[in-house]
């Protein structure tokens, strides 16, 4: 509503922009929030739904474009922050990557600034969240990092109510969720009347709260049911890893080297690593575990030695009576790959039933030639048993697989093992199969189909390297196991409509003012 002042000057009533010190706080406080939640190992859920609100609140009130490059500077700071906790290092690669993500995941604010003054009030909020959602998917499809960054569902690990989510709209109805609830809280406080918001305050309210409830019902109600397995998955003792680690040190040439010139006491240490995973495969089977996993490159070869590293874990599989899933890295001579990296299911008549090649290489770390993708899936007397490696698993799109038990082989790092592994389990939840992941140096977990620790042991902290879990041999369909990514295709949608609505909407003339 306009007034004249006395100056014969209209007068704008209504919200008006905080002062410019309380706006840069708000662009602060937003970032230092934003660093408490970006999937990282010091991630603090309540301020994944905090930062939003604050960043929003910035964008809002100052000027498009400028406001756009201080919120790419304040997501380029978040995500050069997970690289350093992380310690994932900071290279051209990852730096490069740092920016692109920033940009993407900058575009829901600057959307929400030049469409909701244009939209319909219910429109309005519909901007934000399903850009949000919208952004996190385009990572996901388009970009080689996954899940890994920009996934505010990885932030929730611990509410798993909320999590159950998942099962119905992938990761992205988290991101959407948040979003939402940061435009309710942005209306509230520029309109700063109950009665103007109470719509959309009940309304957002009343889903989080349906969300909520429904989840601890699915996890009361409906929790996996029926036979079990014993699953053990085993690493090497870690004297021995560290000294192959020192065999590794005293290469002097180039990888393409290391096979014609192995160090000293290379071979002999690799073997060693092999002989302890075998010994205690030998005694997991003993005590009962039908399934034996180990981690990713959980063996180390050179081309002339992996014919005898596969014999013995096939004599092992055949004395002990169990499937066995072993991680191999092969040292090859081959540019630029220098190595494969595979694991092999072994059946226990000492059958291979498949050979995996990792289809996700760590991007700026990892060289080997990716796999085709196609994840394998093999029929058992303990349900139906997949595998991916490591990081293949943060990619949601070629983890929807008809399995009971997905086995995610992994070797990471103690700054990011434990984070990692938690990212896995929203696969878990997503597609309705157990999942078992051992982890070289980090935290090996299984969980079941909705997300639950079965099982948990972190390498750092234990002299002991194994995981015992009886896990569920049944998994379950879940809707976003039969739908997809529709919920995420549908957000795009809903953003390439609100643009022309938007444009529409600045194009149209204005209305004749009223006669009075």
């Amino acid at each position: 509503m306009n007034t004249t002042s006395t100056a014969g000057r209209p007068d704008r009533t209504g919200p008006r922009p905080p002062a410019a010190r309380a706006r840069w706080a708000l662009l602060a406080l937003g970032t230092a929030a934003h660093l408490l939640a970006d999937g990282g190992r010091w991630d603090i859920a309540a301020a994944a739904w905090i930062f939003p609100v604050l960043l929003l609140r910035f964008a809002r009130t100052g000027r498009a474009w400028s406001g756009a490059l201080w919120l790419w500077a304040a997501n380029f700071a978040a995500a050069a922050f997970w690289l350093a906790e992380s310690a994932l290092g900071f290279t051209p690669v990852t730096l490069a990557g740092t920016a692109a993500l920033a940009a993407l995941l900058t575009l829901p604010y600057l959307l929400d600034r030049l469409l909701v003054g244009r939209l319909r009030p219910w429109a309005a909020l519909l901007v934000f969240p399903a850009a949000v959602a919208g952004a996190e998917f385009l990572i996901t499809l388009l970009s080689p990092f996954g899940t890994a960054y920009g996934s505010q569902a990885t932030t929730q690990f611990g509410a798993l109510p909320l999590l159950q989510l998942v099962s119905v709209t992938g990761s992205y109805g988290i991101g959407f969720l948040l979003a939402w609830c940061a435009t309710v809280v942005n209306l509230l406080w520029e309109t700063a009347s109950w009665r103007a918001a109470r719509r959309a305050v009940a309304t957002c309210a009343a889903v989080l709260l349906t969300v909520v409830l429904a989840g601890g019902a699915r996890l009361a109600f409906f929790p996996p049911d029926g036979p079990t397995v014993r699953v053990a998955a085993v690493t090497a003792d870690a004297a021995l890893i560290r000294a192959q680690k020192a065999a590794y040190a005293r290469a002097t040439g180039g990888r393409a080297d290391l096979v014609a010139h192995p160090p000293p006491g290379l071979r002999p240490a690799q073997r060693a690593v092999r002989d302890s995973l075998l010994a205690a495969t030998r005694r997991e089977a003993a005590a009962g575990a039908k399934i034996v996993v180990w981690p990713e490159q959980g063996v180390r070869v050179l081309p002339v030695d992996e014919p005898a590293a596969l014999a013995a874990a096939q004599e092992e599989a055949r004395r002990s009576r169990i499937y066995l899933e072993i991680g191999i890295g092969v040292h090859t001579a081959d540019a630029p790959a220098y190595g494969r990296n595979e694991t092999l299911l072994i059946d226990p008549r000492g059958t291979v039933h498949w050979t995996y090649q990792k289809a996700h290489p760590i991007p700026g770390s990892e060289t080997f030639t990716p796999g085709d993708g196609r994840v394998p899936v093999a029929a058992t007397p303990y349900g139906r048993l997949a595998n991916v490696i490591c990081y293949d698993a943060d990619f949601p799109g070629m983890m929807r697989v008809p399995a009971d038990i997905m086995l995610v082989p992994s070797h990471d790092w103690r700054e990011y093992g434990r984070t990692h592994t938690r990212k896995a389990a929203l696969r878990a939840i997503e597609a309705g199969y157990a999942l078992v992941r051992p982890d070289g140096e980090g935290v090996t977990a299984a969980f079941d189909n909705q997300g639950r620790v079965l099982a948990t042991t972190d390498y750092f902290t234990t002299d002991r390297q194994v995981t015992v879990a009886y896990v569920p041999v049944r998994g379950t369909t879940t809707v976003y196991d039969r739908i997809g990514d529709t919920f995420a295709w549908l957000c795009l949608a809903t953003v390439g409509a609100l643009l022309v609505a938007g444009a529409a909407a600045g194009r149209r003339p204005p209305a004749a003012p009223v006669e009075p």
